[in-house]
């Protein structure tokens, strides 16, 4: 690829939702010169979200992984607690509020009253239907899914999930900004689950019934995935990172839409009842205090 046909970053990017995973959405587009809008409600909350954004940076700065300095990174970042505070020429804007649809419609109908007709509008959901998410909106056509994965910065993949109503150009322009991202695109069909979260959340659903059968421990059945078939963490270990209460969230929807084969077990359930929701909590189905 010549100099000349490298994507670019959006010169200016929005993010609905400041918690981990939007913080570290703004974080890779800032860290690579956009300009980048946080939205996240109220004083406290805003504020949370511009910590996490520096406690982010200052990380990768730390382990070599910046470019600039942490300080000049965050100047490029604005949060504000409301979408009319979205700049109205944002060509990408990413909503990453909690994975509930309610909640996401409401959101994705106010931004889209916020921005140009000629703005992306992306969901990162990993698990929603992306056609439903967007069945309400003006500009179905510009809208698609943008799956990130936790922890954003480091994070080598983005699954890009095609509508039936989003147009090849959107596609195109959303796989360029992945890229020039230094991420990976998939491109996947809007189904339930999508690739990745269908088959994690299998290997995750049956790492945990073996637990339940006193099949292994823990941490034997993590090891057995990472080093016999070389998984980077084993199913119990991500599932952890994820979070529990995300992860029951994902099977519960995925069981209402693929059957049986998604039910979760009773232990993940107890677990999210207890609090016990993984790294976030000091605790899973591994201990990270």
């Amino acid at each position: 690829m010549n100099e000349a046909s490298v994507p670019n970053v959006p010169a200016a990017v929005g993010v609905i939702g400041g918690g981990r995973m939007g913080a570290g959405i703004a974080q890779v587009f800032a860290a690579l010169g956009s300009r980048v809008v946080v939205v996240e409600s109220g004083e406290e909350a805003a504020a949370a979200a511009r910590q996490r954004l520096a406690d982010g940076l200052a990380k990768a700065a730390e382990r070599g992984k910046l470019d600039d300095r942490p300080e000049a990174v965050l100047e490029r970042v604005a949060v504000v607690e409301d979408v009319t505070g979205l700049p109205g020429h944002a060509e990408l804007v990413v909503e990453a509020v909690p994975e509930r649809p309610e909640l996401k419609v409401e959101v994705l109908a106010g931004v889209e009253a916020a921005i140009g007709a000629g703005t992306v509008l992306a969901s990162n959901t990993s698990s929603l239907s992306v056609a439903e998410l967007g069945a309400a909106l003006a500009r179905p056509e510009r809208f698609l899914g943008m799956h990130f994965f936790n922890p954003v910065p480091p994070s080598k993949l983005v699954e890009i999930v095609t509508p039936p109503r989003v147009t090849g150009d959107v596609v195109d322009r959303v796989t360029g900004w992945v890229r020039a991202l230094g991420k990976t695109d998939v491109v996947v069909r809007d189904s339930p689950g999508f690739a990745t979260s269908r088959l994690g959340v299998m290997l995750g659903l049956e790492a945990i019934r073996m637990l339940e059968e006193g099949v292994a421990d823990a941490e034997a059945i993590d090891n057995a995935m990472e080093l016999g078939y070389r998984h980077p963490m084993g199913p119990l270990r991500s599932t952890d990172l994820v979070g529990l209460d995300v992860r029951l969230a994902i099977a519960d929807y995925l069981h209402s839409t693929l059957g049986e084969r998604f039910a979760p077990p009773r232990l993940l359930r107890d677990k999210v009842a207890a609090g016990e929701l993984g790294r976030k909590a000091g605790k899973g189905f591994h201990d990270w205090s």
